[in-house]
C-alpha cells in the first residue's frame, strides 16, 4: 500500500525523543541520506523517512515571525512567588526571571556557556580571578544605562550574613567583586574555579537596578516589560521594545500556572495554553494522538527525592532510610510511571547526564526487600508519614509504589496528600518526611552544594558532611581528570551510603527524569538546553508563533 501525500508523517507527528534525534541530528551536521537511512531503520517507509526529513529540515530554517500571544502554565505557583531573582526557587520564578531580567553569561544547550550582558569573559592563568567587560548601550526597562555599578550591587546580594539568597553557596568562594571601570568587573577567587561563568549563567545571578530593594515590579534589561504581576495567579508582559538585541518574538507572553495536572493537560490539548510544564507521563500518548500539539522531552539529570529530615524520627536513623532504600521499585519507576521519560537513580543526584562526573562504579542500589526488612527492624521503626504534593508528574505514583512495597517489610507508611501550592513554603524542609523535585544544574558541583553543602539553605534533608564541602572546595581546582572524579565519586558515596563515621544524607533518589513538557505545534524557538523545563527556561525571548 502507497502512502497518500497527506497522509505522510512529519517531524511534528514524532514522539518528543524521536524528534530530538533528528533535528538534533540536522543540526549537527547530518546529511538527507544519513537520517533517512536512521528512519528507515526503525521502520519508516522511503516516502514517509523522506517526509519527516523535508518536515524537519523546513521548522529549522524557518524564519521566526513576530506578534501574538504565548501563553506558559507551570505546575506551581502561590503566594510564595517572586520577581527578586535572587529568591527564585520554582519553574514559574525562572520562566519569569528570564522573561524581564539578563544575566551576565548565557547556558547553551551543551551545557558550554557564551556572554550575555558581558560582551566578552576571561580568566586568568589557574581561573581564580574573572574579568568580565560589560556590553554598552544596554537598558534597564526605565531608561538607565547598565554599568558597572548594577552587577556589584547584584553580585552583592548573594554575600554576607544578612543575605537571603537561595543561591549564596555557588558564589561563596568569591573574595571580591571589583569595579575596574564603568564597563569592567573583576570577580576575585578564594582560589580557583572554572565553573564560575556557568554558575552565574544559573536563575538566581539576574542583573537588577543598583539599589533595587522592592520587586513589585521587575525592571529588568530582559525582552519583556512586565505590565501584571500577581502572585500565585499570573504575570503579564509586554515585548520590550528597546530590547539590546534583535527582542523577543511574541508581542505579549502570559505565564501561569495550573497546579491540577489534569486540569493542565486538557487545557493544553484544547489550546487553551499554548505550552505546559510537566506532562504527566500517563498524558503521552494521549498527547501524541492528538493533532496540533506535541510532546517536548529533552533527557536530564533532574530528579524525584522523598527527603528523611535527619534533624527529627524518623530520619535521624539512618537504618530506617536504608530501608526506605531498598524498598524502591526503581527500574519500575522508570518504566511504568515514567513511561521511560527517565532514568534510575541511585540515591545521590548525579546521573549519567553529567559525563565524567558521574560515578558509574558506585555500586547500584537495587530493590532489595530482605535487606529492607533487616534495616527497617534494626530501626525500630514501624510506622512513618510522608508529605506528598505532585511536585513533578509521577511523584505521588513513586511514593504509593513505595508504601505498597512497606507492607511487605512491616512498614506503615501513610501518606498524607498536601496541596502544592503553597507547598515549598509550608511543607518542604518543614516536616519529617517529605518529597522533592530538582532540575538539572550545569555542573555537578553546582547541583551537590545547592543541595547537600552543609551550608546550604536548600539542603533538603538538612544533612551535614564537613568532609563533602571540603571536597566540593577541592574540585573546583581539581586539573586532573582522574582525580576530579575521584572527588566526585566520594562525594556521590557520601550522600548515598554514608561511612562508618557519618550516616548518608537521609535523600531517597529512584530515578531521574526527563524534562517532558507539552508544545503546541504553532510554537517554535524552544531549546534544548538540560536544565529545567522547555529547554531551561530559555523559550520566552526566542519562543515565536507560527501562526502569526
Amino acid at each position: 500500500m502507497t502512502e497518500s501525500k497527506e497522509n505522510l508523517p512529519t517531524i511534528n507527528s514524532l514522539s518528543g525523543a524521536d524528534r530530538e534525534v533528528i533535528e538534533t541530528g540536522l543540526r549537527r551536521g547530518a546529511n538527507r541520506r544519513e537520517v533517512m537511512s536512521w528512519l528507515i531503520a526503525a521502520g519508516a517507509s522511503i516516502a514517509g523517512a523522506g517526509a519527516i526529513v523535508t518536515s524537519a529540515t523546513e521548522v529549522l530554517a524557518q524564519t521566526p515571525k513576530k506578534g501574538g500571544k504565548i501563553t506558559f502554565a507551570s505546575d506551581l505557583h502561590g503566594p510564595s512567588d517572586t520577581l527578586d531573582p535572587a529568591l527564585n526557587t520554582s519553574t514559574i520564578d525562572y520562566s519569569r526571571g528570564r522573561a524581564y531580567y539578563n544575566s551576565l553569561c548565557q547556558i547553551n544547550d551543551d551545557l558550554s556557556t557564551r556572554p550575555e550582558l558581558a560582551e566578552e569573559y576571561s580568566a586568568n592563568a589557574d581561573n581564580s580571578e574573572w574579568t568580565f567587560k560589560l556590553r554598552k548601550g544596554v537598558k534597564f526597562h526605565d531608561g538607565s544605562p547598565l554599568t558597572a555599578d548594577d552587577v556589584i550591587y547584584s553580585m552583592s546580594r548573594h554575600y554576607g550574613e544578612k543575605s537571603t539568597s537561595t543561591a549564596k553557596p555557588l558564589v561563596a568562594d568569591v573574595k571580591e567583586w571589583k569595579k575596574v571601570d564603568q564597563f569592567t568587573i573583576k570577580a576575585i577567587m578564594m582560589g580557583p574555579n572554572a565553573d564560575l561563568p556557568v554558575i552565574l549563567g544559573t536563575p538566581q545571578f539576574k542583573i537588577i537596578k543598583d539599589g533595587t530593594t522592592e520587586f513589585q515590579t521587575a525592571n529588568g534589561t530582559g525582552p519583556f516589560r512586565l505590565t501584571e504581576f500577581k502572585p500565585g495567579q499570573r504575570s503579564i508582559g509586554m515585548r520590550n521594545e528597546d530590547y539590546w538585541r534583535e527582542g523577543a518574538n511574541a508581542e505579549i507572553l502570559e505565564i501561569t500556572a495550573i497546579t491540577d495536572k489534569v486540569a493542565r493537560t486538557s487545557a493544553f490539548l484544547s489550546g487553551d495554553i499554548d505550552l505546559m510544564q510537566g506532562l504527566d507521563p500517563k498524558a503521552i500518548k494521549s498527547v501524541e494522538s492528538t493533532p496540533g500539539v506535541g510532546v517536548w522531552s529533552v533527557p536530564a539529570g533532574g530528579y524525584f527525592g522523598i527527603c528523611a529530615m535527619t534533624n527529627s524520627s524518623p530520619g535521624n536513623n539512618p537504618d530506617f532510610v536504608r530501608a526506605l532504600q531498598y524498598i524502591q521499585r526503581r527500574e519500575k519507576i522508570v518504566k511504568s510511571i515514567l513511561k521511560g521519560q527517565g532514568t534510575v537513580g541511585n540515591d545521590h543526584p548525579i546521573n549519567i547526564s553529567y559525563g565524567a562526573d558521574h560515578c558509574s562504579e558506585l555500586e547500584q542500589r537495587v530493590h532489595d526487600l530482605d535487606k529492607a526488612k533487616f534495616y527497617l527492624k534494626k530501626s525500630g521503626i514501624t510506622q512513618a508519614e510522608v508529605n506528598v504534593a505532585e511536585v513533578a508528574p509521577g511523584m505521588t505514583d513513586i511514593v504509593l509504589l513505595a508504601q505498597r512495597e512497606a507492607q511487605k517489610i512491616g512498614l506503615d507508611l501513610q501518606i498524607k496528600k498536601v496541596p502544592n501550592d503553597g507547598y515549598w513554603g509550608a511543607v518542604w524542609m518543614k516536616t519529617p518526611v517529605n518529597v522533592v523535585t530538582w532540575n538539572m544544574r550545569p555542573t555537578a558541583n553546582v547541583m551537590i552544594n545547592l543541595a547537600f553543602a552543609p551550608d546550604a539553605p536548600w539542603n533538603d534533608t538538612l544533612w551535614k558532611s564537613e568532609r563533602l564541602g571540603k571536597l566540593l572546595v577541592e574540585s573546583r581546582a581539581a586539573t586532573d581528570p582522574a582525580k576530579r572524579h575521584e572527588m566526585y565519586c566520594e562525594m556521590q558515596r557520601l550522600i548515598s551510603v554514608g561511612t562508618d563515621d557519618m550516616p548518608p544524607s537521609g535523600m531517597v533518589i529512584p530515578a531521574h527524569r526527563n524534562y517532558v513538557d507539552g508544545k503546541s505545534d504553532k510554537i517554535e524557538g524552544i531549546g534544548r538546553m538540560p536544565l529545567g523545563s522547555l529547554g531551561g527556561y530559555e523559550w520566552p525571548e526566542f519562543a515565536w508563533r507560527t501562526d502569526v
